[in-house]
């Protein structure tokens, strides 16, 4: 301190900090009315930043102010540096704070947009937080004069030992980035391993890929698991599904009607029921004489997976029932047998009875 503190200082100091109190004040209801603009929007992108800097923007302020009321008061140049340096270390954690709350949220806001789903792929999520929060805690280091150079080298050796104790844990890390990144499986996708594992993709984390199959389940799969097995993705390329009923009348039938009447059944079931795809072009093919009918194969169309089992039930339910008005008739599975006059078979489990002829007996 140069100097004795006077009544002028505390003024000028106390002023600083209320103008610095009262900026941020007005900036966080700012904020608030510039949130509630942007809610108005259809990108994500404007809330996330809004929300973000409604801490970042009122906490500048506040700093600005306590670094004007110190450049007020009397202090030696040591105790100013250290004040400033506080200060400066404190906004940029701040500022660290935020932009990761930014950045992460962006990222899920693109992921979310590109999946068309709820869940997000938190593995990109995660990788980005901690990008963002390692590099301002090395600024916040190398601002509080801690040399930084030190800990890069210690990361750099210690890095090798980390990554042979944790083997899995990378390897399913990296399995996770390289689904993401090739796009083979996105949240939302309805997935079957060749295991039997299937359901929709909720989410891809650091470790593991979580899907809900349809009894509501979660099954958990981890990512180099999902990345090495055999899979089908069932909305890729496209998430509308073509499905195949069989169905099958008897031979004395009238092909023509019958393939007019189902055709008809189709259409209705495309155009009224929910998860069904309305422009799907009705389709069968009659392909087998069989035993007592002439078998065929309806093509339907759904919205997505899951959508096959009501439009499969409203069909055949509809399609029965149109049979019936119609008169055409579904047989059931039936045999002839013709059995041959003659001498009968043995009964099951009673072998033929034979004459045995034993050998004399030698006294």
């Amino acid at each position: 301190m140069t100097r004795a503190l006077t009544l002028h200082d505390w003024i000028m100091a106390g002023v600083a900090v209320a103008a610095g109190v009262a900026a941020g004040l007005l900036l966080r209801a700012l904020l608030r009315w510039l949130g509630e603009r942007a809610s108005r929007t259809r990108w994500n992108g404007d809330d996330i930043i809004v929300d973000a800097l409604r801490t970042l923007v009122p906490c500048a302020a506040i700093t600005a102010g306590l670094a004007a009321a110190a450049g007020a008061l009397p202090l030696s140049s040591r105790t100013g540096r250290n004040v400033t340096m506080t200060l400066t270390a404190l906004l940029i954690l701040a500022a660290t704070l935020t932009a990761a709350r930014i950045v992460t949220g962006l990222v899920r806001s693109v992921a979310q947009s590109r999946s068309g789903v709820a869940g997000s792929a938190t593995i990109f999520v995660n990788i980005t937080r901690v990008v963002v929060l390692a590099m301002g805690f090395l600024v916040v280091l190398q601002t509080l004069g801690i040399s930084i150079a030190p800990l890069l080298t210690a990361l750099g050796v210690g890095g090798l030992a980390v990554a042979l104790a944790l083997q899995d844990t990378l390897a399913n890390l990296f399995a996770g980035v390289h689904i993401l990144a090739a796009k083979t499986v996105q949240p939302g996708d309805y997935i079957q391993l060749s295991s039997g594992e299937e359901g929709y993709v909720v989410d891809i984390n650091w470790r593991n890929t979580v899907v809900r199959d349809l009894s509501n389940n979660l099954v958990i799969i981890p990512n180099a698991k999902l990345a090495s097995t055999n899979m089908t993705n069932f909305s890729r390329p496209e998430q509308q599904l073509s499905i195949t009923v069989q169905v099958g009348v008897s031979y004395d039938s009238d092909l023509e009607q019958v393939e007019r009447v189902t055709i008809e059944v189709v259409d209705e079931v495309m155009k009224e029921i929910t998860g069904a795809v309305p422009d799907h072009e009705a389709a069968i093919r009659f392909h087998t004489f069989g035993d007592s009918r002439i078998s065929f194969t309806v093509i339907l169309g759904v919205g997505e997976f899951s959508d096959q089992y009501r439009v499969k039930h409203e069909f055949i339910k509809r399609l029965h029932q149109r049979y019936r008005v119609e008169g055409i008739r579904v047989p059931a599975p039936a045999r002839t047998v013709t059995v041959q006059q003659g001498e009968l078979p043995p009964p099951l489990g009673i072998p033929h009875q034979r004459d045995v002829s034993l050998p004399p007996r030698v006294h």
